[in-house]
């Protein structure tokens, strides 16, 4: 493991405190979370952006039953 400093306004980390205390876990927890939840948000936002630039390679689509009889197909 990896050990990162980051430095906060003081508003800033008894608004996470305060955040921390209401789901029971440490601020240093809080903060890790956080990070991951972000880092999970930017993945899915990369693959959204790539899966764009697919459809926009070839724009075709399916109406909903067209889909689940594709899918049910499989």
């Amino acid at each position: 493991m990896v050990e990162v400093t980051v430095t906060f306004h003081e508003k800033a980390v008894e608004l996470m405190k305060g955040f921390a205390a209401k789901k029971g876990i440490s601020l240093k927890e809080y903060c890790k979370q956080a990070v991951l939840d972000r880092l999970e948000d930017d993945e899915d936002i990369r693959d959204a952006d790539a899966a764009y630039e697919e459809y926009l390679k070839n724009p075709v689509t399916l109406s909903h039953e067209e889909f689940w009889r594709e899918l049910e197909a499989v």
